[in-house]
């Protein structure tokens, strides 16, 4: 018999691992790119806190995410704060496409 339990609490590197998996597969190029860049430059630094707040995200729609990330609309409450600052600010973008 097997010791694996699927719902089991992920290790903090288990969740940064699905994080830059999740990243690069969001079905809007333009958040693949956004996110995959940002997560892959800055996941080894990620807490528990941060890896949650992401998590949280990547359950919004995308068109929703893309257009609090561009500016295109504000983002909610929930969402607000430094971590959303540092995605809008795109500075961590290069032209890398998966």
């Amino acid at each position: 018999m097997s010791d694996y339990n699927p719902h089991a609490p992920l290790s903090l590197e288990d969740r940064r691992r699905r994080l830059v998996f999740r990243s690069w597969h969001r079905g809007i190029k333009e958040l693949d790119l956004i996110f995959g860049n940002f997560v892959e430059a800055n996941v080894a630094t990620f807490s528990d806190d941060d890896c949650a707040w992401f998590e949280r995200l990547f359950e919004e729609q995308d068109h929703e995410i893309l257009a609090w990330v561009t500016g295109g609309a504000p983002e909610p409450d929930d969402f607000k704060g430094e971590m959303m600052d540092r995605l809008k600010k795109l500075d961590f973008m290069t032209l890398k496409a998966r």
